[in-house]
């Protein structure tokens, strides 16, 4: 039979973080590739309480199917956590997804026409660039620095190219980079895309797992004009396996996502949600969160000093003031790819930098995460890892 599939499929690629993860669930490796939370801060026994509570209140109705915009109860504690960041919202402004994933694949659906502009940051999150491919979008990307995305480089863009749909960012401890967007960007950001009438997609996942207690305000929280769409997700502060996120936008764009994700999946599950309802109002999430922080944060400084000890002077790398990630950039003739078939035989492994640039190039960069291996771990394949650097130089 003649392949039947559409225009679309073609765009589609394999995740290479997926792809690295079932090499590494089958086999010892230390590995630095996933973006995986401390499994230590899942609330493991306070879900054993939980569920028997949820099983015995609502019986069969926590079973059943539910509203597209989500559990009420949950949307209202989602309103307070806004809130608390300076957001102004209201239930109508809440929309419960499938991870913060299921915001990007509908932020896709409702605004990407075939030839739009994409802005987005270089590098940047790859799951977003997966996200987006499929509607055939141009991605125009903006180099960022110690302080983020550099607000003239996207004015230089915006005045060239009349056909930009949104900029697309993560301004805190971002993905891939580790590195936090400035309060006085920030502010001109939100003055450019009032100027030149453009969205703002504000992916935050990283926000509370700040190590330094110094918190800079949202970009939604500085929005004037309800031009920023605010992606967040419970499953680096709770758990992942629950797929739990949320997005907070104007009322017209959340009841626009509401159409396109009945055309999916309906709703989040419904158990889910009322699971992490009844641990926000049970027990103390933040005392929760504090300890995330202070692993993440243990991890991090050992990975650092552990790179600072051991890496060759000619490699450059972030030093991340929270969430999961730090960059490291090789001599420009190095490909990461080609160090990780090495460094895989030697039981470590890391996501390739090529994978987080929409247009391509950047061989000589890659990503390594921290939280989810223990010191031991981290000082152990940092070595290894700088080793094998070390032998493939000139």
């Amino acid at each position: 039979m003649n392949s039947k599939f559409s225009k679309r499929s073609d765009t589609i690629q394999a995740s290479e973080i997926r792809e690295l993860l079932k090499l590494i669930g089958a086999s010892d490796i230390i590995s630095f590739g996933g973006g995986l939370p401390a499994e230590e801060i899942f609330p493991v026994e306070e879900m054993k309480v939980i569920c028997g509570e949820i099983l015995s209140e609502y019986g069969g109705k926590s079973m059943q199917y539910a509203p597209s915009e989500g559990y009420d109860k949950l949307r209202k504690i989602i309103v307070e956590i806004m809130r608390e960041k300076g957001i102004n919202a209201d239930l109508d402004n809440i929309l419960i997804v499938s991870g913060s994933q299921q915001g990007l694949d509908l932020t896709a659906k409702a605004f990407i026409d075939e030839g739009d502009t994409i802005i987005c940051e270089s590098p940047t999150y790859l799951s977003a660039i997966n996200a987006f491919k499929p509607f055939y979008p141009k991605f125009e990307e903006i180099c960022i620095d110690n302080e983020g995305l550099i607000p003239e480089a996207l004015e230089e863009r915006l005045k060239n190219n009349k056909n930009v749909k949104f900029l697309y960012t993560i301004p805190d401890f971002q993905n891939p980079t580790g590195v936090t967007l400035s309060l006085e960007r920030r502010k001109k950001i939100i003055e450019l895309a009032n100027k030149y009438n453009i969205l703002i997609v504000e992916d935050n996942p990283y926000s509370e797992l700040n190590f330094t207690g110094q918190y800079l305000p949202s970009l939604k929280s500085l929005d004037t004009e309800e031009r920023v769409i605010y992606l967040s997700t419970f499953s680096k502060t709770v758990c992942p396996g629950f797929r739990i996120g949320w997005i907070c936008a104007s009322k017209e764009i959340i009841k626009k996502y509401v159409l396109f994700r009945q055309g999916s999946d309906l709703h989040t599950n419904i158990f889910s949600q009322m699971q992490i309802a009844k641990l926000f109002e049970k027990y103390d999430v933040k005392a929760n969160i504090k300890k995330n922080i202070e692993i993440c944060k243990s991890r991090r400084d050992t990975m650092l000093d552990t790179i600072k000890a051991e890496f060759p002077k000619e490699v450059k790398y972030t030093e991340p003031k929270g969430g999961f990630f730090l960059w490291v950039t090789l001599p420009a003739y190095m490909d990461s790819k080609e160090l990780l078939k090495c460094t895989l035989k030697s039981g470590v492994a890391f996501i390739s930098g090529e994978a987080f640039f929409p247009n391509g190039g950047h061989k000589n960069t890659l990503r390594l995460n921290y939280s989810s291996i223990n010191e031991e771990k981290i000082r152990k394949g940092i070595k290894i890892l700088s080793n094998v650097i070390k032998e493939n130089m000139l």
